[in-house]
């Protein structure tokens, strides 16, 4: 709960700006209001504001000599001077006295609602604890991609609700919330990209986003709905990719299966694929293909009736010179001699 005290001698002026700050709802906040800076004085001793708007010409002290009697007793206070335009370069004199936010005259609650956004923050800023890191982004990002990527649709469920319980302990001012998820969501369809996703049809927009009165809910839809995309684009497979890709192999060992051929079976781009194959299996693609085929091939050769040229057609090589230069770089002899090594003749 944000404590503020507004400060201006005319009371139509003082009470809609109060007003004003009062209807940002999504920064709660403790209201009082002074007349002139020596009862705004007396009321910081027992309020201890965060924020305070002060106008610059008031009876009995001005905005001026407040902010520097803030500045030196009570430091920790943010400052806003509200001022005219013809007041605006007498009101930059209280730079040196820490202000660093102004608002013009006429007041319109944008101008209001923007300030308050800056002032949380930078109050949140100067107490770190309370701040979203980047890194802690970075690893929200990569778990809710992971969790996609492997369309755990329960898991991704707990993962939103946990961030969206971190995001509202930060007291976010909306306008900061705003552009904290668009980020998040632009990092996330980056890196789902780079996984091979089509994002061309996620509907995330930008400019609904900073309309929504919730955008939260308007995040987390979004979040799922590309789940469901993926799991449509995958045909309903969940299976582990790359257990899916060896059986793909497996089943067509006879054929010469491209590494591109099986990244559009499982909906990935190519060479994402061609990485994660490697990352997990410790071979490339190309290497685990051929080490199938010849594993293959030395069972055949265990049956005495197959002819070693029909097995090198069994196993995807038509040129039968091919497969026995293969077999012998992998196995270490030809295929006559593995059989007569298993005494087959």
């Amino acid at each position: 709960m944000y404590r503020i005290l507004v400060v201006d001698d005319e009371p139509i002026i003082c009470k809609g700006l109060s007003k004003t700050i009062e209807k940002a709802a999504y920064i709660p906040s403790i209201i009082q209001t002074a007349e002139n800076g020596i009862e705004a004085l007396e009321i910081i001793k027992t309020m201890n504001p965060h924020f305070v708007f002060t106008d610059i010409r008031m009876p009995k002290m001005d905005g001026l000599e407040l902010c520097r009697h803030i500045s030196e007793q009570y430091p920790s206070i943010l400052l806003v001077v509200v001022s005219g335009y013809g007041e605006f370069e007498y009101a930059k004199k209280c730079i040196s006295y820490g202000v660093s936010n102004y608002i013009l005259k006429p007041i319109t609650k944008k101008n209001v609602h923007e300030t308050l956004d800056r002032l949380v923050f930078h109050y949140q800023n100067r107490n770190q604890s309370t701040l979203v890191s980047p890194l802690s982004i970075e690893a929200w990002v990569e778990k809710m991609v992971d969790t996609i990527w492997m369309l755990h649709n329960e898991e991704l469920l707990q993962l939103l609700a946990q961030w969206e319980n971190e995001l509202n302990s930060y007291q976010l001012g909306i306008v900061q919330l705003r552009t904290l998820l668009s980020d998040f969501f632009e990092m996330l369809v980056k890196q789902l990209a780079v996984k091979g996703m089509e994002t061309n049809n996620i509907r995330f927009s930008k400019e609904i986003l900073e309309k929504e009165e919730h955008p939260l809910t308007y995040f987390r839809d979004n979040v799922l709905e590309s789940l469901t995309q993926l799991r449509e684009k995958r045909k309903g497979k969940t299976k582990d990719m790359i257990e899916e890709a060896k059986n793909y192999i497996e089943e067509n060992l006879s054929q010469e299966v491209s590494l591109e051929e099986v990244a559009d079976m499982l909906g990935l781009n190519p060479s994402y694929f061609s990485q994660y194959f490697k990352l997990k299996t410790n071979e490339t693609f190309v290497h685990y293909r051929i080490k199938r085929r010849m594993e293959k091939a030395k069972r055949l050769l265990e049956i005495p009736h197959y002819r070693i040229t029909d097995i090198s057609h069994e196993i995807g090589y038509a040129d039968h010179p091919h497969f026995t230069k293969t077999f012998k770089k992998h196995v270490g002899v030809s295929p006559s001699e593995y059989r007569k090594m298993l005494g087959i003749e």
